[in-house]
């Protein structure tokens, strides 16, 4: 037997030159199972990392909140009302962005290594074939050339802005319905037409407006030189719709804690209510309008009957969806009760967007329905429970949306200033503003009983803040350099309106004369009466119908069950 190694007779040497091969596979095999679980070990690194990130950035939003709730305290323990909460809570969030923009930077990683390769068409997703294991990488966003050389705190500031689709389908359902929910009712129907009539009429007056009056300022951008992206007619408007959306929950808490007059106090809240559905609406319509042939985006009359049809159409499906959702009654279980109440509440919000509707719109009338029929079918102790937390939410979502914009004027990486639409955007808004306000009231004065006098007319044209729905509407979509600039300005209007009108609002209610002190707040006094009511409907049958009566005399909407009584 020949020796291991050894050559053969007749084997014409071939014994070591098949071993080589066999060795070279194995160590390649050997080589590649070592990648493989170096890679398994960077890709846990990495994934630990991520996940403290992201841990920081929600404790970073939760301080902020709890420090905006801990001044709140002192606020309202010393009767500071010059900042509202809201406002605050964009200072803090100001504040946090400027360290986190500026003050807070990520050493580079020596293991991340960028490869750079042109491309003529911009990929949402990226199959990459490294030494034969092929890995997707996704579409992040645009970045300058002047940001290559921070990718690590690019990615730090890109995990603290949020998806847009938060805002829409977890943060607004809230805020939205809760402003349904504790709808006064007497006097939200009282002032129904004025209402409607500034909702419907003064939005779409004051989107015209705006848009046209900003279509103006692109013009003369584009002739001194400072316009560079494509801005057309159909974007001023969108943005008319997007701005025109009114959010005066600062001078509202200042109403609600200075008890002024009620009908006042339900024109702003009544019109804010219903401003927001139909500035979303009327945005997608805008949208939506798309001339036939080429994209030139010039004025097409079928085009425009088409949004219009889209409108009309998408409100009223909205609307309908809302009121059928808002029926619900199990009141054997009072914490299965409120569980349904509440997904029953939300899921309309979700159920509209799927269907192609607008959510906003669905879970208002949703709330305004549960208000009116829900909420006195539910027992008295869900009916405690639902009211409470819908109120927290409204609460918490408002006030982590202001802390958010705060956040994203220095967090977020494609903002696009430009001084001559900033000015002409908020002398628009102000035109428009008052375009809206001033001919709708003088032709309303012709059919009330109560006009809306003078003061009433400036403290409504002063209280035209701009807040949460604005906003989320300007950050759904900043894929182009129009929206861009929209948001980037949207962002300062927001700030100067909350800060400069709410904070004045008090001042401005004492220059205007305009009486306090003079809400009762009737309804929590007519249920206590009807708390009183199914005492004495076994007691004293004939007292309780003539309470009734007397109730319903005065114009008070008795609930379902007790006009049963």
């Amino acid at each position: 037997m020949a020796p291991c190694g050894a050559v053969t007779p007749g084997s014409g040497g071939r014994g070591p030159w098949l071993a080589v091969p066999l060795l070279l596979t194995i160590t390649t095999g050997l080589c590649r199972a070592e990648d493989s679980a170096m890679e398994e070990i960077v890709t846990e690194k990495q994934v630990e990392a991520i996940h403290r990130l992201d841990s920081t950035n929600l404790l970073i939003f939760i301080l902020l909140l709890t420090l905006t709730i801990l001044t709140i305290w002192l606020f309202k323990h010393r009767r500071f009302r010059f900042l509202h909460e809201t406002g605050l809570a964009m200072i803090y969030g100001v504040i946090v962005g400027v360290i986190l923009r500026y003050g807070v930077h990520i050493p580079i990683d020596a293991n991340n290594v960028t490869v750079g390769c042109e491309q003529q068409v911009t990929p949402a997703t990226l199959l990459v074939n490294v030494s034969g294991t092929f890995y997707e990488y996704t579409l992040k966003g645009e970045i300058s050339e002047q940001e290559l050389n921070n990718l690590q705190d690019n990615e730090m500031l890109r995990k603290i802005t949020f998806d847009p689709e938060v805002f829409f389908n977890i943060l607004l359902p809230p805020i939205i319905f809760y402003a349904g929910y504790s709808l006064k009712r007497r006097h939200f129907f009282r002032n129904l037409g004025s209402i409607l009539a500034y909702a419907f009429l003064g939005t779409v007056i004051s989107c015209f407006v705006i848009g046209s009056l900003m279509y103006g300022f692109v013009k003369l951008m584009k002739v001194i030189g400072t316009l560079h992206g494509d801005f057309f007619f159909t974007d001023c408007l969108f943005y008319g719709a997007i701005i025109s959306a009114t959010d005066p929950v600062t001078v509202l808490a200042i109403f609600h804690e200075l008890q002024v007059d009620v009908d006042l106090y339900a024109l702003l809240f009544g019109e804010s209510v219903l401003n927001d559905a139909v500035a979303i609406v009327l945005s997608s319509s805008i949208v939506a309008y798309q001339p036939a042939g080429d994209n030139s985006h010039k004025f097409d009359t079928a085009a425009m009957f088409k949004s219009v049809g889209m409108f009309l159409g998408v409100f009223s499906g909205s609307f309908a969806m809302g009121a059928a959702t808002g029926f619900t009654k199990l009141r054997e279980f009072q914490l299965l009760e409120t569980g349904l109440f509440f997904l029953m509440s939300w899921s309309t919000f979700l159920l509209a967007e799927a269907c192609g509707y607008t959510g906003v719109v669905a879970v208002l009338f949703c709330g305004i329905t549960q208000a009116h029929y829900t909420y006195n079918n539910l027992s008295a102790e869900s009916q405690i429970r639902t009211k409470q937390l819908f109120e927290l939410l409204n609460f918490l979502a408002e006030n982590f949306i202001f802390s958010y914009m705060g956040l994203a004027l220095f967090t977020f990486q494609n903002h696009v200033f430009n001084i001559t639409f900033i000015v002409g955007a908020f002398l628009a808004v102000f035109l428009g503003r008052a375009a809206n306000i001033y001919p709708l009231s003088f032709l309303l004065n012709f059919g009330r009983r109560n006009k809306i006098s003078y003061n009433f007319q400036h403290m409504m044209m002063f209280a035209g803040l701009r807040g949460a729905m604005a906003f989320a509407l300007a950050i759904r979509d900043t894929a182009t350099y129009a929206r861009q600039m929209m948001f980037s300005t949207t962002l300062l209007i927001v700030f100067f309106t909350v800060w400069v009108f709410g904070g004045g609002t008090t001042a401005m209610l004492s220059c205007l004369h305009i009486r306090v002190g003079v809400d009762a707040d009737p309804d929590q006094v007519v249920n206590i009466i009807f708390i009183l009511l199914m005492v004495l409907r076994y007691k004293s049958p004939n007292l309780s119908d003539i309470i009734l009566l007397v109730i319903h005399l005065c114009g008070q909407t008795i609930p379902f069950p007790f006009c049963l009584i």
